[in-house]
């Protein structure tokens, strides 16, 4: 197994680095191909520490996880805990897991923010603004990504093992973009951009 380490607002520290790799080692129990683990250790407000971990299997599939106590150790058990619970929830789909054929979407991931730009400080007082101005949408950050082909079955599970809330992606069987997104009520909603006829 490959793992790399990074820390963050945190001292380098090699007991926590032997610690994570022991309880990396049960995952290949689950999966004994060559697998890369990436680990990020830091540390917030000066008395949490979190642990940020991400783990690319041999079939491409990506498992993340993170969480944050006010322990290194105990960040540690409940991050990995957390991650084998899902290994083991989809053990089945992920060994027999291939990649649906098909080109990659791309899309794009904007951060919008309504309120006004801060006004600059002027000798003379400024206009005042048309009141529609005030409220137009302001692009603060912008990601580029690509939706991936897959079934429904595979998004949820793909979305379960990041941890996210939703995941775009490419419907393999009508070849539009979906987003499958997390509900309140343990169940997952599916958006479809296909006009379909009533």
């Amino acid at each position: 197994m490959q793992v790399a380490f990074t820390f963050r607002n945190v001292d380098s520290n090699e007991n926590h680095r032997e610690y994570a790799r022991e309880k990396l080692e049960r995952i290949n129990k689950y999966f004994p191909d060559p697998i890369k683990a990436h680990i990020v250790f830091s540390q917030q407000g000066g008395y949490l520490f979190e642990v940020d971990v991400q783990i690319t299997l041999h079939n491409g599939l990506v498992v993340k996880g993170n969480e944050a106590t006010e322990d290194m150790h105990s960040s540690i058990d409940l991050v990995m805990a957390k991650i084998e619970r899902q290994l083991r929830r989809f053990k089945d789909r992920i060994r027999d897991h291939k990649p649906q054929q098909g080109p990659n979407r791309p899309f794009f991931h904007r951060v919008v923010a309504l309120e006004p730009e801060p006004a600059k400080v002027e000798q003379q007082p400024a206009p005042t603004p048309v009141p529609s101005q005030q409220s137009a949408p302001r692009i603060i950050r912008e990601e580029k990504f690509v939706a991936v082909p897959m079934t429904v079955e595979e998004a949820i599970m793909r979305m379960n093992l990041q941890h996210d809330q939703f995941l775009v992606f490419q419907n393999v069987l009508t070849h539009d973009i979906n987003v499958v997104y997390r509900r309140n009520d343990d169940t997952y909603g599916l958006i479809e951009t296909a006009h379909h006829d009533k």
